[in-house]
């Protein structure tokens, strides 16, 4: 992968910047997924305002380590707010696939759980 570097900020900008202060996010309705698809390489889910997400599977090592089945298996919960894997004990929110967060899941967690799958 190939990073550009960026110049950087001046004296000038970086205060301007900071003064701007936090922004937060405010969604017109609530993101509702209604239809997900896992390929080999990313999760794509469409959401009910038309709107379909695409994020790489290394975002989610669980979906990444996961079998087809295991990626096919999933849940819309409620209205659709959020995708549950239940063979992989994975949940991702719309709010935070949105927000383009990837797994929290820590280093050590994850390789004790690809542990227990191999014991299985």
């Amino acid at each position: 992968m190939n990073l550009i570097k960026l110049p950087a900020l001046s004296p000038k900008m970086r205060r301007a910047y900071w003064s701007l202060g936090m922004t937060t996010l405010t969604l017109e309705t609530e993101p509702i997924a209604i239809m997900v698809s896992v390929t080999e390489d990313d999760l794509i889910v469409d959401l009910s305002d038309g709107r379909r997400i695409s994020v790489p599977l290394a975002w989610y090592p669980r979906l990444a380590y996961a079998t087809t089945a295991e990626r096919k298996n999933f849940e819309l919960l409620g209205d659709g707010y959020a995708i549950e894997f239940p063979d992989l004990d994975e949940h991702i929110g719309m709010d935070g696939l949105l927000a383009g967060r990837q797994s929290g899941e820590s280093r050590a967690s994850l390789d004790k759980w690809l542990s227990n799958r191999k014991a299985k």
